[in-house]
């Protein structure tokens, strides 16, 4: 590649002709002073290159005859859109000094594509080399290109959600409740993949799925019923897949994740079957482990709470403070001057929730479901609506 710098993302390739005898400072002269202005400041080569967002521009010529021919290499650390964007421009020069022109963009590389093409190659030279190790070469492998797999982890969006680097070029996507999902997907080659990642369906999904056929793939419990329905609230679902039963999509193999996808229906057909009162079978994360009495009326609102998508929140004597929708909560508590000590939602307890409640003060979070919290604080009960009990 030859003086591309190391850190560029990309590195548009292309050929040049010229009607006359001309020097590479010729040719780059003309590249950046026939497309200034071209596409308005923010894409100035000279201005892009002050701030490191383009390379340096490489010319290889050589004369045949009275004409000169060769290359053109440039790295650019822009993204897709606008890399583009730059070789397109770059296309419009037709003349070097008083000679006619004509560059032409041979293809733009993915310098980091080539080097993960480079990891797997070298990988599979040390395999192959490794003779001691033979029997164990496949299994080896497969790690290999699983990690590989994974390290195709990208974020997406302005919230950064974890996806696979195929979303934007399917026509179909893959909707998974969190980042430990996307890992497993990608494990087995779905690069189609995007996390919701959190207690509420973020704007991106939802525009998302305005553009794509989607399937949303939950896992086989309440709380991937409760995340289904909160997610076909708000954006336009075509499928369903469930895990088995108690079962989470972070946990599925290969051949499991086949068969739920092979099974997805549509989600008209999903919904009847919920009408009839086919009722998802609890995880063995839900297991009861504790029962908490609380006032009857407070356990009465509870039970109505579920499928509401809404939260409670509660002062020390049980005495109601605010009821809102559960994308509101945690801002609502950050906020808040009210005397919170116990909130009962109908959503998925998460870490960032558990920071908030904490800080804040409150006593006992009650959700629908009790997500990857690795932080529990001592000084604050995390339950489900099953450990709930109604005293007299």
């Amino acid at each position: 590649m030859g003086g591309v710098a190391i850190t560029a993302k990309y590195v548009i390739y292309a050929s040049i002709e010229v009607d006359g005898i001309v020097d590479k400072s010729d040719v780059i002269g003309a590249v950046f002073g026939q497309t200034e202005g071209l596409l308005g400041d923010r894409l100035d080569l000279r201005e892009l290159q002050k701030a490191g967002r383009i390379g340096r521009v490489q010319v290889v010529l050589e004369e045949k005859g009275n004409k000169s021919r060769g290359h053109i290499e440039i790295p650019s650390n822009l993204d897709k859109v606008e890399t583009a964007l730059v070789a397109a421009a770059i296309e419009t020069v037709d003349k070097v000094g008083p000679y006619d022109a004509k560059i032409t963009v041979l293809k733009i590389e993915d310098v980091r594509e080539e080097k993960r093409k480079r990891i797997v190659e070298r990988a599979k030279e040390l395999l192959a080399k490794w003779r001691e190790a033979l029997p164990d070469t496949r299994e080896m492998t497969e790690e290999i290109l699983k990690a590989v797999r994974e390290a195709q982890l990208i974020s997406y969006g302005p919230e950064k959600l974890p996806a696979g680097p195929d979303v934007d070029k399917s026509d179909t996507i893959i909707i998974v409740e969190g980042r430990a999902d996307v890992v497993n997907l990608l494990r087995h080659d779905y690069r189609n993949v995007i996390a919701i990642e959190g207690a509420s369906v973020p704007k991106t999904i939802v525009n998302l799925c305005k553009e794509k056929t989607t399937i949303a793939f939950v896992d086989g419990d309440r709380g991937g019923e409760l995340v289904l329905r909160q997610l076909i609230q708000v954006a336009d679902i075509d499928y369903v897949a469930r895990a088995p039963p108690g079962k989470e999509v972070e946990e599925l193999t290969g051949k499991e994740i086949a068969k739920c996808l092979r099974d997805k229906v549509p989600l008209s057909e999903y919904l009847t079957t919920l009408e009839r009162g086919q009722q998802v079978q609890p995880s063995h994360h839900e297991v009861v482990q504790k029962v908490v009495k609380v006032p009857a009326e407070v356990a009465s609102e509870a039970t109505k709470l579920q499928g509401s998508l809404e939260a409670l929140v509660y002062d020390e004597n049980w005495r109601l403070l605010k009821r809102m929708p559960v994308r509101s909560l945690t801002e609502y508590l950050q906020n808040t001057e009210d005397p919170a000590k116990y909130v009962i939602f109908d959503g998925i307890v998460t870490q960032r929730l558990v920071e908030v409640a904490e800080a804040k003060g409150v006593r006992m979070l009650i959700g629908g479901r009790v997500g990857d919290v690795t932080h529990r604080p001592t000084s604050l009960e995390i339950l489900t609506f099953d450990n709930l009990s109604s005293s007299t």
